[in-house]
């Protein structure tokens, strides 16, 4: 018998049961093991559209009960948003007076009402008042046929010295009227820091105001948001008149004087109305899309956009509603603007280069990019729509290690292996497509690759911006416009409707969940899920080597959980009779 070391170390059971917990595969619910990004690339699939479901859906009458205005008197407020402006900050917005539709419309006076806000920490007791300011729009065509409208008065005011992690309650509105609101609650989210994060952040695009949206924003708010981002297309007023409501089957036959599509502008109204069940308690962020362009006669575009919603524009230093950035606890959000200028020698490219280069990784680890077109698409629809701007922007998004990509557009959803300039590169970032929120454009079922799909070079051209398409020049897809099966770098695709939330665990895993519409009435059923981890010392660049050289954060490969939170740890203990 050997002799026995001149010493021994004994680990108890439930120090070994701790261990086994912390280093053991993610399980789901049910015991299957959620997959992470450290298991990709993963194998190409497709979840091919289920038959049995509706392609789509029509819009929402303009008298439906959730869109129709319900206050008595018309100073009241309505369509009441929140908008985080700085972490300690928020924009409270909202709408009085009556939209005017017609030929003839004069606009209200702004001047002649008052922007209030009353808020405090316990209900009833409003120890703090902020005012701000009012505007309004005109959307205007005159040309035979066609309505003009002039929009309620638009109400924006900010309010700060909140505290993180704080419910607050809060009444808008004219105190002189008067025409205050009832009380309304929210919860503030936590300060940028590595160990804070919102509880859950929601992710939605194209939404429109269909039965399908319906649905979405049901399911979204039995989720529990405590942050909502749609990446662009909210309305789709500029096609109510043509698909979604009585209008005609064809604009451009019915209107042949008029060069420019009247968007019927009470839809913004109708849509306001709709969300503020869920806006008013719950902050949310928007970039513009393509149906948010509303060309008016005088070639002003994006009025509707540009006034009814408050972004941090100026708090993160950009001059344009059209691409901002904003601190959500320990995530860094850059929103991009598709429909500006967005070459490497215009305003938002440098002001993006700023704006990362501020970036404190060790305080916000992660860093999201939204926009509203993809970059890395496989469906047909809108293919290499967007080449141009993925040439001008993604290599700076690369060199900063931009961890997740967000986009709509697109009818449907689609989730890509880490990638960087069509090459799967474990440094690259996730793209996520999510355009599949329920408008009237039905959803999108065709893939670039299937026989006979493949658009042309000059099918998908974007409103605004050039057309870059290329071939690929290498794998196999080499010298060719399409791959002629599911590109390596989607990882998976399907053709539903639904939306997206994002758990951050700590500074190095999040918990991605794609919630399918069909799936609303199951419990624990989801359409995709995945564990992004970050690799901050595997993929150390001169924009994250502060973080790196921390030496706080795993390469991933040494530990599944990552640091989990004091809380778990609290948890385990006591669970094992440690404490």
């Amino acid at each position: 018998m050997p002799p026995a070391p001149a010493t021994s170390f004994i680990i108890p059971t439930p120090l070994l049961m701790l261990i086994a917990v912390t280093t053991m595969p993610l399980l789901l619910a049910g015991g299957e093991s959620i997959p992470t990004t450290l298991d990709g690339p993963f194998k190409p699939s497709t979840r091919r559209f289920d038959p049995s479901l509706r392609r789509g859906s029509d819009d929402l009458p303009i008298d439906h009960p959730r869109l129709r205005k319900s206050n008595v008197s018309s100073d009241l407020p309505a369509q009441i948003a929140l908008a985080l402006s700085t972490p300690s900050s928020m924009w409270v917005s909202w709408v009085t007076g009556d939209a005017v539709v017609g030929k003839d419309v004069k606009p209200l006076d702004a001047t002649l009402v008052s922007s209030e806000v009353w808020y405090g920490k316990e209900k009833g007791n409003y120890t703090l008042k902020k005012k701000g300011n009012a505007t309004l729009y005109s959307q205007l065509y005159p040309f035979d046929g066609l309505l003009n409208y002039t929009s309620g008065i638009i109400h924006h005011v900010l309010i700060d010295g909140l505290e993180p992690d704080t419910k607050y309650y809060y009444r808008c509105g004219d105190s002189s009227v008067p025409a205050m609101s009832e009380e309304i609650s929210f919860d503030t989210l936590p300060l940028p820091s590595k160990d804070s994060y919102p509880h859950r952040i929601a992710f939605v695009g194209d939404l429109g105001l269909t039965s399908n949206t319906t649905t979405t924003i049901d399911h979204l708010m039995d989720n529990d948001p405590s942050l909502v981002v749609i990446v662009g297309d909210l309305t789709y007023a500029n096609q109510y008149r043509t698909t979604g409501g009585k209008g005609a089957s064809c604009f451009s036959c019915s209107f042949p004087d008029a060069p420019i599509r009247e968007t019927y502008q009470p839809r913004w109204d109708a849509w306001g109305r709709f969300m503020e069940p869920l806006i008013s308690k719950v902050p949310m962020m928007v970039i513009e899309g393509n149906h948010e362009i509303e060309p008016q006669a005088s070639g002003v575009t994006f009025k509707s956009y540009s006034e009814r919603f408050a972004v941090p524009s100026t708090e993160s230093g950009s001059n344009s509603n059209f691409y901002y950035s904003f601190d959500a606890g320990g995530v860094h959000f850059v929103m991009l603007g598709a429909y500006v200028d967005y070459n490497q020698t215009g305003a938002q490219y440098a002001w993006l280069k700023e704006d990362l280069s501020k970036v404190d990784r060790a305080v916000t680890p992660w860093l999201v990019a939204t926009m509203h077109p993809p970059w890395y698409n496989s469906y047909s629809s809108h293919y290499q729509e967007f080449e141009c701007m993925r040439q001008e922007m993604e290599e700076l998004l690369y060199q900063h290690r931009v961890d997740i990509i967000f986009a709509g557009h697109v009818h449907a959803y689609e989730r890509m292996n880490r990638i960087y300039n069509y090459t799967l590169d474990p440094c690259g970032a996730v793209y996520i497509t999510i355009g599949d929120g329920g408008n009237i454009e039905k959803v999108d079922v065709d893939f670039a690759d299937d026989p006979e799909k493949c658009p042309s070079p000059g099918d998908n051209v974007p409103e605004i911006g050039g057309s870059c398409p290329l071939n690929f020049t290498s794998g196999p897809a080499k010298g060719k416009f399409c791959w002629d099966r599911q590109p390596d770098w989607s990882a998976f695709r399907e053709s539903s409707f639904g939306h997206g939330i994002l758990e951050v665990m700590n500074s190095t895993y999040a918990l991605w969940t794609w919630h399918r519409n069909q799936d609303v009435y199951k419990d624990d059923s989801y359409g995709d899920q995945i564990y992004i981890v970050r690799q901050p010392n595997l993929c150390i660049s001169p924009a994250t080597s502060r973080e790196a050289g921390g030496g706080r954060e795993t390469s991933g490969g040494e530990n599944r959980l990552s640091s989990p939170s004091f809380p778990v740890f609290i948890w385990i203990f006591l669970m094992f009779g440690i404490l």
